[in-house]
Formats: C-alpha cells, sequence, structure tokens
C-alpha cells in the first residue's frame, strides 16, 4: 500500500540526531549535575546543576568536550557498548521466536480456537482478540500475525461481517496488546531497562491496564461488527468488498496446518517459560541476562520437540534461528545507533544542560499535565522512529532522568512512552507493519484510519487516566 506521506529511513533520521547533537555540544553551555551512584539507575539530583568550561586539564590533559567528525563516526560503535546488553537480548530474543515461528506451534494453536468456535460466531471476536492482545502484551506478537489475515477475513465475511471487522480483530487485538505490555521484551523489557528499573516493576498494575483496554477494543469491534452485520452499507468497505469478497473467500491460503500433538506441548513450554519469567522477575531479581535465557530455552525446547516430531532437523533449528536473528538485526543496530546519540551529548556535556532546561521549563506544569504531555510527545517520536525498541532506547536515557528532575517515577515515563508509542502504531502510515496489513487485507488507509481513529482517541483518554492513578501508585 502506498503512501504519499515521506520520512527518511531511520538509520538516516538516527544519523542526523547525531551530527546535531554533535553540533549542539559547540553551542549550549556544557554543565551536569551531582548524581547519586547507582549501576543501574544514575539519579541526577535536583538543584544540584552547575555550568562547565568546554575545554578543561584533567590529569595534565587537555580535554574538548565539543563533538567533531570523529565523535559523530564513533558514535555508533560507542553507543553500541554502551547499550551491548540490550543489543544482544534482541538478538536472541529473535533466534528463539525464529525457531518458535519454524514450528507453526502458534498459528495452529490459534487456528484451533478459531476451528473450535465454529458455530459460535458470537464468541469469535472476543476470545480470538484476547489471544491476540496476550500475544502482544506477553512477547510482542506482530509480524507474526500477518498469515492470520488470511483466516479471520474470509471467516468473518462468511458470518456476514465486513473485511474490516477481521482485520481489526488481529491489528487491534494485538496491536492493543502492545500498547499495554506486561512482560513483552521489546517494549516495557527494553524501556524498564533502559530506565534503570526493574522489568518486574509495575505488572500487577500493567495487567490491570492490559483487561481494561483489551476491553475497551473487543467492545469497539462487537459494537462496529454488529453494526455493519445489521447494516452493510454502512461499512466503508462496502463497495471495496464487493471485490474482495471473491479474492478471499476463493483464497486458497485460508487453511493452516492442523494442530499437532508437538504443537500443544511447544505451546506449553512457552507457557511455563513465561511464568517461570514472571516469578524470576518478581522473587528472584532476574534482569536481562536471565530472561534471555530462559527465551533461548523456550527457542530451544521448541526446537527440540519438532525435532522429536520429525518436522525439523538440527540444520533446519539453527538456520530459523539464525532468520530470526536476521529479522530483528534491524531493530539491534537501531538501539546501538540510537543510544550512540546520547553517548555525543554525554561526550560533549550537554545532556544535562538539556535536562535542566526542560525541568525548569515542566517543572511547573501540573504533574497530570506533564504525563498527558509526554504521551503526546512519544506519539510524535513514533511517526520518525516506528520501532518501539528503538524508541525506548532513544527516549528513555532521556526521559527517564527528566522524571527524577521534575519528581515523577521512573515507572510512570515507562508507561507513558508505552502509550505514546502503542497510539502510534495504530494511525501512522510509517508502521510498516500497519501497512503490511492492510496491504494483506486490502483496506485502504484512509477507510481504516476513519473507522479506528475514535478508538485512539478513546485510548489517549484513558492513557491520561491511567498515568494520573499512576502518579498516586509511584510517588517519585
Amino acid at each position: 500500500m502506498n503512501s504519499n506521506i515521506k520520512v527518511p529511513h531511520t538509520l538516516t533520521l538516527l544519523l542526523g540526531i547525531i551530527i546535531i547533537m554533535a553540533t549542539l555540544t559547540w553551542v549550549i553551555p556544557s554543565g551536569q549535575f551531582d548524581y547519586v551512584k547507582d549501576a543501574n539507575k544514575p539519579t541526577p539530583i535536583a538543584g544540584t546543576y552547575s555550568h562547565v568550561d568546554k575545554v578543561q586539564i584533567v590529569d595534565g590533559n587537555t580535554v574538548d568536550s565539543r563533538q567533531g567528525i570523529t565523535s559523530i563516526l564513533t558514535a555508533p560503535m560507542k553507543g553500541t557498548i554502551a547499550a551491548a546488553d540490550v543489543v544482544v537480548f534482541v538478538l536472541l530474543l529473535g533466534g528463539a521466536f525464529g525457531i518458535l515461528g519454524k514450528t507453526g506451534a502458534i498459528e495452529a494453536g490459534v487456528s484451533k480456537v478459531v476451528e473450535m468456535l465454529k458455530g459460535k460466531e458470537l464468541l469469535v471476536i472476543p476470545v480470538a482478540m484476547l489471544l491476540f492482545g496476550l500475544g502482544g502484551t506477553i512477547m510482542g506478537m506482530a509480524e507474526e500475525t500477518l498469515p492470520f489475515y488470511m483466516i479471520f477475513i474470509p471467516l468473518m465475511m462468511k458470518m456476514g461481517y465486513d473485511s474490516l471487522t477481521g482485520a481489526m480483530i488481529i491489528y487491534l487485538g494485538a496491536q492493543t496488546g502492545v500498547m499495554a505490555s506486561t512482560s513483552n521484551p521489546f517494549v516495557v523489557g527494553i524501556a524498564q531497562a533502559s530506565a534503570g528499573i526493574p522489568i518486574s516493576s509495575g505488572i500487577g498494575f500493567r495487567w490491570i491496564q492490559f483487561l481494561v483496554f483489551i476491553t475497551i477494543a473487543i467492545l469497539f469491534v462487537v459494537w462496529y461488527g454488529k453494526r455493519v452485520k445489521k447494516k452493510p452499507e454502512f461499512s466503508p468497505m462496502f463497495e471495496i468488498d464487493k471485490t474482495n469478497r471473491d479474492h478471499f473467500l476463493t483464497s486458497e491460503t485460508q487453511s493452516m496446518d492442523t494442530f499437532k500433538w508437538y504443537h500443544g506441548l511447544i505451546l506449553l513450554v512457552f507457557m511455563g517459560g513465561i511464568g517461570l519469567m514472571a516469578y524470576g522477575v518478581k522473587e528472584l531479581d532476574w534482569y536481562i541476562e536471565e530472561i534471555s535465557m530462559v527465551f533461548l530455552a523456550i527457542g530451544l525446547f521448541a526446537g527440540l520437540l519438532a525435532k522429536i516430531a520429525g518436522v525439523m532437523n538440527e540444520k533446519d533449528i539453527a538456520e530459523s534461528f539464525v532468520e530470526g536473528c536476521k529479522d530483528i538485526i534491524f531493530a539491534a543496530l537501531v538501539i546501538g545507533i540510537a543510544r550512540g546519540i546520547l553517548v555525543v551529548a554525554q561526550d560533549g556535556k550537554i545532556i544535562d544542560t538539556i535536562l535542566n532546561s526542560l525541568a525548569n521549563t515542566l517543572n511547573d506544569l501540573p504533574k497530570a499535565a506533564f504525563t498527558t504531555l509526554n504521551i503526546l510527545i512519544q506519539t510524535g517520536i513514533n511517526f520518525l522512529v516506528p520501532s518501539s525498541s528503538a524508541q525506548a532506547a532513544l527516549t528513555m536515557p532521556l526521559m527517564a532522568p527528566l522524571g527524577d528532575l521534575v519528581n515523577v517515577s521512573r515507572q510512570v515515563i515507562v508507561t507513558a512512552y508505552q502509550y505514546g508509542c502503542g497510539i502510534g502504531h495504530f494511525i501512522f502510515p510509517t508502521q510498516g507493519i500497519l501497512m503490511a496489513a492492510l496491504g494483506i487485507a486490502r483496506i485502504p488507509f484512509q477507510k481504516w484510519l476513519k473507522v479506528v481513529f475514535p478508538l485512539v482517541v478513546i485510548f489517549f483518554v484513558i492513557s491520561a487516566l491511567f498515568l494520573f492513578i499512576g502518579l498516586q501508585l509511584y510517588p517519585a
């Protein structure tokens, strides 16, 4: 699907930001806060900011904080080294999910549920959306949903709904889960790690948020579906679906592999691993290393079970791991380069000056206004940085300390990022997964936006309310 909106490539954008940041080190006064010493969460102490000279003598050596060409070109390397734990974490996750996806267990599991619901069409929308929502909130299910459009669109058309209903079941279900992530390592895991707070922090409140958001999304799709089923001409897809119906209902790609015994075992291993991870981060203070261990074990166990079943061999397992890494390598690369922006700002000693200026500007705002503004800022950033993991790596190192300075909990700052990032996923044509989904579903972007935008407005209001509650639950 084509869009008239042109934005720079993500790498071009990040390199441009690095150049701008290096230029600013020549313009913005250098300065620094005193920090509370903490390996994972260095916290600036409000009121301790002081200016420092651009050129200083340190241990007899001249140190110039102004960043030049050398600093710009070494920033991606330095940034990747600084974010090495997150970069490797993302790669291992990609490899593990590559194996899991190759087994076909997730697709077969959802297809099995759909088959069980035949004749109970009223339950298809809530049950399917809850399943996709759980996939989004637990593991960041996104690209993995693409095969399901060829299942759900013809299914819903046969039941008397339109193609948009089938597409919304999948996309709104999964992306609502991503927006209200509970343990999704690509969103909440990277964001909380980048913010220097425990990954388990706030998980109970996040589950409440997920249940509220997914319930609203389900009710919205049920309302829309009933409306167009009763009066098909109310559907913005009414004329287009006359052609779509012939395409989808004669497609041979509707069927998926039957649910096999090893699919069930793989899904049990997956859910058991998620349970173990939840226990580990809450009770054993597990961090990125242990979480990557769990996901790697899930991938290897899934491959082993598929090997026992005779559908994969050792080479298939290894190659699917590599393919999974390839799928995620761009996100890992972006995380490292995005951290390079912070490296330039820190080496140029302007990051604390920026924080101090923002804190002085925003400190007088009511906290609820500050957090609501944070959602809008994160939503705007998501237009230019569509990757949720890249956005976390880019914004959390700046926004988390800013929260410290204006007495807003880092937990609330992370939640504002999730909301802004999630809202962008629903409405921005720069989102590759959205445009791919609409392309498969043969739905024009403007038709999608017309139907979904009211839900996005509702989500924004509920997000602002949840952040206000978060301010009470998580005082700085």
